[in-house]
């Protein structure tokens, strides 16, 4: 294990936490794996807002999107068996296709270039208005021309893997859910991951939650619709921990895998970029491909009718970093950011000097609250409020015990400025001063703050 990353372990749950206050999320799970085997794994909030069950890491959660990523690994097994190359055309093993999406490659089918339809005429099973497709539907929609012509640019198709879904019980003879399970999920040593619903009964199950508009309120979603044939694009249910096991094998360096390291290479590699994006992200084979602050990463999101997930791996540091919640909003996806530009910090930085290891908590002010974190030789000024809380940071150089400087702020900071530490009769720390701003713990403040201003009235109730 890198030397400093338990420090980097030690502030991202506090940060995450912060998050989930500020946002209101039901619940979150997150699992961090190093070289394949997990260092953290911590769950926040709540199973289902209905009921109040506690969320912990073994809740199992629907991971949609991330199926793609099965179902490459499925493709490219099938290949260095060789069963099937990836320049073969579709039309070889599914039959009455329409001849433009037949003679589309496999590999097109991965990459999303094929050019399919993304969701059909009718996308209504996306807003749980009618149910997934079943496979006489999704043949008769793969009977129809394609929208764009194959090979011309990244389009993002479900259709497209629920063809590759096909493919592989082609060339099988088995039941995708079937063989994907033994052959991709159970190789890969997970336990707590299925291709689709229905799970075993006593597998604990996260419900899903609508957003908090248009009612005011976040409504219970079940989640617990199969996806028929459409499992090979979203319908696998995992937990963040078998997610950042899966992934992590995918690293070309991981020493353990179902896939050679050819293999994947070719997936994880950038095969298409997503040119109308206002964010640079690219597509491999069932990957997802990006960039943030000075890490690159492959992985892949998920969003299902009330659950939103990401895992991403960054080869860099021989991390993965899996992010499960059960909202609608798109928290995992900014959140999974916000620990990259964490982990890249530290990984900058290193280890905080010993001295500096106490000059650490959460202080709160008018504003909102300020993380000191220490870092290197410095401490870090971090808003937890932030998606990446070290925008802007500021940085203090400790000169005593109690006593410091800003050392570096933006022009609108305190650069330049003192930094002291008070402590009580006991010798615990109870305000810290940042310039000529007096910060204080949670408590502190909010009883301050009530004090000057009251409490609130009660809401009104809802008609």
């Amino acid at each position: 294990m890198r030397r400093w990353l338990p420090a980097a372990l030690d502030y991202i749950p506090r940060w995450i936490e912060f998050q989930m206050r500020q946002s209101e999320t039901p619940g979150c799970v997150m699992a961090i794996a190093a070289k394949g085997e997990i260092v953290l794994e911590q769950a926040f909030g709540v199973a289902d807002l209905g009921t109040g069950e506690k969320l912990t890491p073994r809740h199992r959660f629907r991971v949609a999107s991330h199926s793609k990523s099965f179902t490459a690994a499925g493709i490219m097994k099938l290949r260095e068996q060789g069963r099937l190359e990836l320049d073969d055309p579709a039309g070889r093993y599914v039959e009455k296709l329409h001849p433009a999406i037949a003679e589309a490659t496999i590999a097109q089918l991965l990459s999303h270039s094929a050019g399919l339809v993304r969701d059909g005429a009718d996308a209504g099973q996306w807003q749980d208005r009618r149910p997934f497709l079943s496979k006489k539907e999704l043949r008769a929609a793969l009977a129809e021309a394609p929208t764009v012509p194959p090979n011309t640019r990244f389009k993002y198709s479900n259709h497209g893997f629920g063809l590759a879904g096909l493919v592989i019980e082609a060339v099988t003879g088995e039941r995708y859910r079937d063989w994907i399970r033994r052959e991709i999920v159970e190789a890969s040593g997970l336990h707590e991951t299925e291709p689709d619903m229905p799970i075993a009964a006593d597998a604990p199950m996260a419900r899903g939650h609508g957003a908090k508009l248009p009612l005011g309120h976040r409504l219970v979603i079940p989640g617990d619709n199969p996806t028929h044939a459409l499992a090979a694009a979203t319908g696998f249910v995992s937990t963040a921990a078998d997610l950042a096991r899966f992934f992590g094998q995918l690293d070309p360096d991981a020493k353990q895998s179902t896939l050679s390291v050819a293999a994947r290479r070719e997936m994880t590699r950038q095969h298409r970029q997503d040119a109308y994006s206002t964010v640079e992200r690219h597509y491999g084979l069932g990957i997802m491909c990006g960039t943030t602050g000075d890490l690159g990463w492959f992985g892949h999101g998920g969003a299902f009718q009330g659950f939103i997930s990401r895992t991403v791996v960054v080869p860099q540091h021989g991390l993965t970093v899996s992010i499960v919640t059960n909202t609608v909003d798109r928290l995992a996806e900014q959140w999974s950011d916000g620990v990259l530009h964490i982990l890249s910090a530290f990984g900058r930085r290193g280890a905080p000097e010993k001295h500096l290891r106490d000059w650490t908590g959460r202080w709160w002010y008018l504003w909102s609250s300020l993380d000191l974190v220490p870092m290197g030789e410095r401490v870090m000024v971090l808003n937890p409020a932030l998606m990446n809380p070290l925008t802007d940071a500021s940085e203090v150089e400790v000169t005593g015990a109690d006593s410091g400087r800003i050392a570096l702020a933006t022009g609108l900071g305190n650069h330049g400025e003192p930094v002291r530490r008070h402590r009580s009769k006991n010798g615990a720390v109870e305000e810290v001063w940042l310039g000529g701003t007096r910060l204080l713990p949670e408590a502190a403040i909010a009883a301050e703050l009530e004090a000057r201003y009251g409490k609130p009235a009660p809401a009104r109730a809802r008609r």
